[in-house]
Order: structure tokens, then C-alpha cells, then sequence
């Protein structure tokens, strides 16, 4: 069931650039553009430098990493209810650069869905007043046109409803799916559902949910100010930032003090989600080992172990298993290192405890 006060579904296409010309960008913050006027040229800068940084709508994007549904503990299906809101947002991606940001709930990446194989999802998706751009959501969980998208594209002011059952288990990735879908996603518009098995998943002492997008934008990587899409740099599939949880470094103890934490012995499963729209993640875990992956989020066969570094390509959420036998910082990255010392793609577990010099030791 679809709600419209004051558009139908022609209005919606004609939003999103189907029948005419395709949007070639997704700004915010500005009327929506007119005939013969894309949002990229809503959001064009002077040959002066960017224009000042804006005034923001919320102090952090980044999703909490452990904000994340309990496991399963149950043998029979259920159905949920679950809304999903979509936000435009103005952020920071570090101090003094702002951007302005699409997103599920808030925050990058959205809020991780859990739910068990045979499961049934009654879905509201709101696109409210106030938003500049019209959006949806395809769910790669989900057998169906567009994995949803044709039945949740809403213009703003909008609600969309849908239902459907997870069939098949695994950690899957969900994004926003309109014709101009790398700038939405690039923006922040993707998360990850969990199907968990029938048997469930292994427990593990922590969980974490990170998500890596690439950014494209008019400024200089750190250059402060107002940072507007830019549609040369990402045809030419070059952003200025490559991120884990929407900002710079979002996820490390100088960011709002933001490290994650871990003891001696315990293990953790960690949810990576590449949105993309471009670039291939080379996940790894600087000081540890995936000691199970399940590659390409797959619950259905069995895990390699002992995987130094594995590749997430965009689109793809994979789920990955710790152990932390000694104390020290495990830095999370993608290996293409460029991404990690220049453009922010990095967090960081603080394991705490007892040392282990049978493991490890810097006093030989």
C-alpha cells in the first residue's frame, strides 16, 4: 500500500530522472532540480575554493558498530514489523568538511535488519517531508522485483509498504535503487540484513557492523569546507574519501574517543558491508586473522579459516570471525593502503589483558 498526498507514481519516475534526463547527481539542501537542471548543477562551486562548511544537522553519522539486533534464539518463524526512514542529512566527514549525506535512519550504514531464514517482514519505508530527492531500497535478500525497489520508490512526503519472507540465509547488503543509484549510495544509502539459519550462528563474545563506502566530492581530500558531489571523479571512479561508517577514521580512539574495546580470550563476528558504488574492498585485520570467513556473507557453506585478507566487492556484505589471544590495537582496513593513510578508511579494537609471551612478546 502506498501513500501519496500530492504525487503519484509518474511524478516519482519523473523525480528520479526516468523519461527524461537521468539525474546526474544527489544533492541535498536545495529545491529539486527544474527542467534542463540536474542537482549537479544545483551544486556547483566557484573557481574561488569550496563555500564554507554548513550548518549541521547531527554531531555523527557514523553508525555505532554494536548497535546491533540480539542473536536468534528461537526454532519457529516470525513476522516484524519494521520501518525504515530515510534522512538527508548535512555531517561532518572530518572536523571542518561537511557533506551532505543520504541515508537510512540517520546514520552510515543503516540500521542492520536481523532476522532467521523462513521469516516474514512487513516493511513501511518513509520518505518524509522535508527531503529534497525520491529513494527506495533494494534488498538483496529479498525475491522480488528490484529486491523491492520498484514497490518502495517514494518522492518525499511518501510512505511505501511491502512484505516479504527471507528464504534463503546470509548477510546481504541492502541500497538505495533509484536511476542514480552511485551517487544515493556513495552518499550513504546502503546497510545489511541478516538472515541467520534455521541452526543459528555461532556464538561469539562481541559483534561489530562496519560499512565501507567511496565518496566523491568537489574538494580536496581534507580541504575545509562544503564538499558537493562530484560526478567527473566518480565516472572516473576516484573519490576523495574512502570510508568505514561515513566519516574519516569514524571508528578509531581519536575520533570521539570511538575505539572498539575487547578482552584476552574472547572472540568476535564481525558484518562488512561495502556499498561502494565502485571500489573493491581488500578487508584484513592488521595484528589478527579471520580465523573463519564466511565468504560473501554465506551461511550456507562451510568457512574458510585462517584468512589473512578477503575481498568484498561492492554490493557484498561478508562476515568474518577474531579470536584475541594476546592484548594490542587491531587495525581494520582495506588493504589498498592508499585508502587507509590518505582517505580515512580505517577502525581500530583495543584488546585489553593479560600478555601471552608464549604468542607473542616484544622482550624476547
Amino acid at each position: 500500500m502506498r501513500h501519496h498526498p500530492h504525487t503519484n507514481r509518474r511524478t516519482v519516475l519523473k523525480a528520479a530522472g526516468v523519461g527524461g534526463a537521468l539525474l546526474t547527481a544527489g544533492c541535498m539542501g536545495a529545491s529539486a532540480p527544474t527542467d534542463g537542471e540536474t542537482a549537479a548543477d544545483t551544486a556547483q562551486t566557484t573557481d574561488e575554493g569550496l563555500p564554507e562548511a554548513k550548518e549541521v544537522d547531527t554531531d555523527r553519522v557514523a553508525a555505532e558498530p554494536t548497535d546491533i539486533p540480539e542473536p536468534i534464539d528461537r526454532s519457529e518463524p516470525r513476522e516484524h514489523d519494521i520501518t525504515l526512514t530515510v534522512e538527508e542529512v548535512t555531517a561532518e566527514i572530518e572536523p571542518g568538511v561537511t557533506f551532505d549525506y543520504m541515508t537510512y535512519g540517520g546514520q552510515v550504514p543503516g540500521p542492520m535488519i536481523r532476522v532467521r531464514q523462513g521469516d516474514t517482514v512487513n516493511l513501511t519505508f518513509e520518505n518524509p517531508d522535508g527531503n529534497a530527492l525520491p529513494h527506495n531500497v533494494d534488498y538483496h535478500a529479498v525475491y522480488g522485483p528490484g529486491g523491492g525497489a520498484e514497490a518502495t520508490t517514494t518522492a518525499p512526503g511518501e510512505t511505501a509498504e511491502m512484505r516479504f519472507t527471507a528464504t534463503y540465509p546470509g548477510a546481504y547488503i541492502y541500497h538505495c535503487a533509484v536511476p542514480n543509484m552511485d551517487v544515493h549510495i556513495s552518499a550513504g544509502m546502503f546497510g545489511s540484513i541478516l538472515v541467520e539459519p534455521k541452526d543459528g550462528l555461532p556464538e561469539v563474545d562481541h559483534e561489530i557492523y562496519l560499512g565501507q563506502h567511496d565518496v566523491y566530492t568537489k574538494g580536496d581530500t581534507g580541504e575545509e569546507g562544503h564538499h558537493a558531489i562530484d560526478i567527473d571523479s566518480m565516472m572516473k571512479e576516484n573519490p576523495t574519501y574512502v570510508l568505514m561508517n561515513g566519516e574519516k577514521y569514524a571508528m578509531t580512539a581519536d575520533n570521539h574517543g570511538h575505539a572498539l574495546e575487547a578482552e584476552t580470550g574472547e572472540t568476535a563476528r564481525v558484518y562488512f558491508v561495502n556499498g561502494g558504488p565502485n571500489l573493491t574492498s581488500s578487508f584484513h585485520a592488521i595484528g589478527n586473522v579471520w580465523s573463519k570467513l564466511y565468504p560473501k556473507g554465506s551461511f550456507s557453506t562451510e568457512p574458510q579459516t585462517d584468512i589473512e585478507t578477503t575481498p568484498v566487492a561492492p554490493g557484498t556484505t561478508t562476515a568474518a570471525m577474531m579470536e584475541f589471544p594476546v592484548p594490542e590495537t587491531i587495525k581494520l582496513v582495506d588493504h589498498a593502503l592508499t585508502r587507509v593513510a590518505r582517505k580515512g578508511c580505517l577502525a581500530t579494537v583495543n584488546v585489553g589483558g593479560a600478555e601471552n609471551p608464549e604468542i607473542f612478546t616484544d622482550d624476547p
